[in-house]
């Protein structure tokens, strides 16, 4: 119990506070309630996560109200709210985190000079697989490839002089892996992603509906399958003629860290391939990835690092809100 109070005071005071204040509220008086951990106790290692717990809890109705009123509708709907923690898994699928990853994307097809075949691990409904059909403002300036829908553009603010793109490179490849796939088409998976944008957060919300109806018209290929069995197969079937792109984002937390490792050196491995482009960009928690330092200097420990190839270039937004580029 005392694990679990310990992870929902972290999460209250680290990754909601100043993004989410219900559930900034839910998750401290959780952490403090020794009737509600209880119950979080009772479920497996692995399904006590404040955000499977919280999301879990809004998709059987719990309104964003004070804690009290939730605590309450929680010990009364637990028998609801319990088997879809058991069924469901963290799946958040936030498309605007194509914006802090585009830079890294133009500046390897530009490198590379050859089209971009992208391969996302932790998938979800492969939102983010579509980076070429979003629009992106950066700061205050114009939209780069307009896509003629105002929800579809993404906001993203920058410090450090990212090498922002004038274009979008050409994709010509998207697949991915889950242990469970989402499909943007199906209302219950696109009803459980909503339920995974945390209170407050209403531009996600609506850039999800909107995201998600863009891609159920051309759905990427996404396989069932561990992303340590499988990536090595999406790799070889990927087009001769691109430069792979293997990318996560807030992915491997949910692995153990022996996983981790062995995703690690698989990726590390593949880099050295002679003929057979392959970049791996990783955008994840400081410390997630083993081996992949966190760059030095204080930062705010909400922010994620992003890695391409290994080597820290940015710090960003766990949401693609902001830029730092280092």
């Amino acid at each position: 119990m005392a694990s679990t109070a310990r992870r929902y005071e972290r999460f209250a005071g680290v990754e909601a506070r100043g993004s989410s204040d219900v559930y900034e509220q839910w998750s401290r008086g959780i952490s403090t309630d020794a009737a509600v951990l209880e119950l979080i106790d009772g479920l497996p290692e692995n399904k006590r996560p404040p955000n499977l717990v919280l999301a879990a809890a809004r998709s059987r109705g719990a309104d964003a109200g004070p804690y009290p009123q939730f605590r309450s509708f929680l010990q009364e709907h637990w028998e609801d709210i319990r088997p879809v923690i058991l069924h469901r898994s963290t799946q958040t699928n936030e498309p605007r985190r194509c914006a802090v990853l585009l830079p890294l994307l133009a500046e390897i097809a530009r490198t590379e000079e050859r089209p971009l075949a992208l391969i996302e691990v932790g998938a979800s409904a492969g939102l983010c697989l579509y980076p070429d059909r979003y629009g992106y403002r950066y700061d205050d300036g114009g939209v780069l490839n307009d896509p003629g829908r105002p929800d579809l553009v993404l906001e993203c603010t920058t410090t450090g002089n990212p090498p922002l793109p004038r274009s979008c490179p050409e994709i010509i490849h998207r697949a991915g892996v889950d242990l469970s796939p989402l499909n943007p088409a199906d209302p219950e998976d696109l009803a459980w992603l909503d339920a995974l944008i945390w209170p407050g957060m209403e531009d996600r919300r609506a850039l999800l509906q909107a995201a998600a109806g863009a891609a159920a018209n051309s759905p990427a290929r996404i396989i069932t399958g561990d992303l340590n069995a499988e990536i090595a197969g999406l790799i070889e079937t990927a087009p001769a003629e691109a430069a792979v792109v293997v990318f996560h984002t807030a992915v491997l937390a949910y692995l153990p860290a022996a996983d981790r490792g062995i995703f690690r050196d698989t990726m590390l491995s593949r880099l050295d391939v002679p003929g057979r482009p392959v970049h791996w960009i990783s955008n994840e928690g400081g410390s997630v990835v083993p081996g992949l330092a966190a760059p030095a200097g204080d930062a705010d420990p909400g922010l994620f690092v992003l890695h391409h190839n290994g080597t820290a270039v940015a710090r960003t937004g766990p949401h693609g809100q902001s830029l730092h580029w280092l």
